[in-house]
């Protein structure tokens, strides 16, 4: 796999300098086609910005819409400095694209005829370039790969597919970009996407997927790359039906939010599972005991039956007055039509909306049966009669989502008559409110509170369904937020993303089948990522001795990165040292490129900070952007899940362990703060280290 660079090589490959030639050589011929795209480009964006739309809208609505969506196009066709237009090349031998090369780039790019410069990387003729082999060249002759330095072409890479003299090399410019130092977001992988993730990537968007990925498989990346494969093979669909990206916390979705832009997708929104079912304030907690039970399934059961215990069958006739008429529908044929009502298992709310015209078709019957030739405005008309209306209110009244929950929460014979053969005398206890709230409003709601909501209020009135969402750290959702994202994809799919190993919460999952199985997709497709691209070897297999004691079974990442000395474990002689010597080797990690993040227990981060400001180093916090300016986050450990350093300082892992309700846990929150690193860990400890990691 020759590599050619100029002088002086960058470490992205060899350095072997290209002949010089009139026209710049190899190396110059790629750059001015670089020039030529990015030319293009500003092109295309000058022809859309051009556009004169006064004389082809016929309204002020037209015009708004269009007005925007010509914004949009702006917007997706800029020019970013730092972003390359294309990182691969094709050649074809064969084929419909016979002797043809095609460059491969995070979007398309044409000339001025129309002829592609740059095509995207999710188009068909694009994926040979993830997945040709030597033993698969999928008629491709030559594989090129591109290396930048600050947006500017630096070397490329060739791969001679077909030619069995040369031989099977790691790729240094594949390397180099998954190595490169981590400042700022999170950026896309679409030039180092491998054969295993793609065919992920590329996967339909009628079936659902879920990803068990272990620290540095890059199965965040995959799914929203995934994401904005299926938005290019139906845009169309997907823009009638939304699509939704879920993560876990606020700090995440800001870390991941510039990947989609970036490959030219803007319009995805993005939310936390709080965001969903934010139909409340949450102002409260809960405890794991009443949390546990709040998450559980069952009690969708629960609520179910205090959502219809509020249909009273009739007792009394309805009488309608019409006129000189009077029409009579006896209570037994109003039971009827309850029960019928019910034995459809609609929501309550639909069911609702539906008696009044049962009620009042029952009278056109009559109608019809005496003479009259009743239409659809009379059976309307009888609908929103008074006493029909009035006989609704009493069978079928409205149910508040919110009032139901507080009464569940605060009345404890409401809630035993609602949860018998559900939840046992211990269960229901745990979950009564110690002292009842006068209103929805004053009520100390917690996260696991506006889940039941949802579920109420989706009981009531079904809840709106995009045409995919995607969720990601899913292994840290409880059963009823499974139920609530599942809500959101109902008839739409799905890809699920996380880690067993990874579960730090008391109500984590089990397994993928149980968790999709709450999700409504029990028919997904359960894929795994074992081979790590980010995390050094070293680094892995040092949190991979936490695995049988804690997720016994699961198989451990193999890293393909070896980076001797990545990993170092030191013993600070007492807990008065050990902030200086965390400080010490946090200033020792800023004197190399990239990012630092130091990871402690939440109750360590008060100390740290104070330390950090005595010694006058400035530090980030969660989920705002490094810059080349600032460097250091200080993140708590219980929000580092998802985040990714160059370099790691470890806070004390005892203390990270023994911040968790039970040992379980805090060895995944433990797991979770090992694998934080891309290049380098600096373990510190005054305490003992926990024996499992001995």
């Amino acid at each position: 796999m020759p590599a050619h660079v100029p002088a002086p090589p960058t470490p992205a490959s060899a350095a072997s300098s290209p002949d010089p030639q009139p026209d710049g050589g190899p190396l110059g011929r790629e750059r001015a086609h670089l020039a030529a795209s990015r030319s293009a480009l500003r092109a295309m964006r000058e022809d859309v910005q051009s556009l004169d739309i006064k004389d082809v809208t016929a309204n002020w609505v037209n015009a708004a819409v269009l007005e925007a969506q010509i914004g949009e196009r702006v917007r997706a066709l800029a020019d970013l400095a730092h972003t390359p237009l294309f990182f691969g090349r094709l050649d074809y031998l064969h084929t419909a694209q016979e002797g043809q090369s095609f460059y491969i780039g995070r979007r398309h790019v044409h000339d001025a005829e129309g002829d592609p410069m740059v095509v995207d990387w999710r188009a068909p003729v694009s994926q040979p370039f993830y997945r040709a082999s030597r033993k698969d060249p999928l008629d491709v002759g030559l594989r090129r790969r591109f290396g930048y330095t600050g947006g500017e072409l630096t070397a490329y890479e060739d791969e001679h597919l077909t030619d069995p003299a040369e031989a099977e090399q790691t790729s240094k410019l594949l390397q180099a970009e998954i190595e490169r130092p981590r400042v700022g977001p999170m950026r896309d992988i679409v030039a180092t996407i491998q054969p295993e993730q793609d065919e992920i990537v590329r996967s339909g968007l009628s079936g659902s997927v879920c990803v068990q990925g272990g620290p540095g498989t890059g199965k965040t990346a995959v799914g929203l790359h995934r994401v904005a494969y299926l938005l290019y093979a139906h845009r169309e669909r997907l823009a009638r039906t939304g699509t939704l990206v879920i993560g876990p916390n606020r700090s995440f979705l800001h870390y991941i939010e510039q990947v989609l832009p970036a490959l030219g997708e803007l319009e995805v929104k993005q939310a936390t599972v709080d965001d969903l079912v934010a139909h409340v304030e949450v102002r409260g907690a809960d405890g794991a005991a009443a949390a546990v039970v709040k998450g559980d399934a069952r009690m969708a059961q629960v609520l179910r039956r205090a959502v219809r215990s509020h249909v009273t069958l009739p007792a009394e006739p309805v009488v309608v007055v019409r006129g000189s008429r009077r029409w009579r529908i006896p209570a037994y044929e109003l039971e009827e039509i309850v029960r019928e009502l019910l034995d459809r298992d609609i929501r309550y709310g639909a069911a609702r909306e539906a008696l009044p015209q049962r009620i009042a078709h029952a009278v056109l019957v009559r109608m019809e049966q005496s003479g009259e030739a009743p239409d659809d405005r009379v059976q309307d008309a009888v609908a929103r009669n008074t006493a029909v209306k009035a006989a609704v209110k009493a069978i079928w009244p409205p149910v508040d989502p919110a009032k139901l929950v507080l009464r569940l929460l605060s009345d404890a014979g409401f809630l035993a008559a609602h949860a018998e053969g559900v939840l046992d005398a211990g269960e229901q206890a745990a979950i009564l409110m110690a002292k009842p709230p006068r209103s929805v409003k004053s009520a100390q709601w917690s996260a696991a509170d506006a889940v039941l909501i949802d579920e109420a209020n989706d009981l009531v009135q079904r809840t709106h369904s995009l045409g995919h969402v995607v969720l990601d750290e899913a292994q840290d959702l409880s059963p009823m937020q499974y139920r609530a994202v599942g809500r959101r994809c109902s008839t739409g799919s799905a890809t699920v993303l996380g880690d067993l190993a990874q579960g730090t919460t008391p109500w984590a999952t089990g397994s993928w089948a149980q968790a999709l199985e709450h999700l409504g997709k029990p028919e997904a497709v359960v894929e795994e990522l074992t081979a790590g691209f980010r995390v050094p070897r070293e680094v892995i297999a040092y949190a991979s001795r936490l695995l049988p004691h804690m997720s016994p079974g699961l198989a451990p990442v193999s890293s393909v990165r070896e980076n001797p000395g990545s990993l170092t474990v030191d013993a600070v002689g007492g807990a008065a040292e050990l902030d200086a010597a965390v400080v010490a080797a946090c200033a020792a990690s800023l004197r190399r490129e990239g990012s630092t993040g130091l990871i402690a227990a939440d109750g360590r981060i008060a100390a740290l900070a104070a330390a950090l400001t005595a010694a006058g180093m400035p530090y980030l916090a969660p989920g705002e952007e490094t810059t080349a300016e600032s460097r250091l986050t200080l993140v708590p450990a219980s929000l580092a899940k998802g985040l990714e350093y160059d370099y790691v300082v470890l806070d004390e892992p005892a203390a990270v362990v023994a911040g968790e309700p039970d040992e379980r846990t805090g060895l995944r929150r433990l797991y979770v703060a090992l694998t934080r690193a891309v290049s380098g860990l600096a373990v510190l400890h005054a305490a003992p280290l926990p024996v499992q990691l001995a």
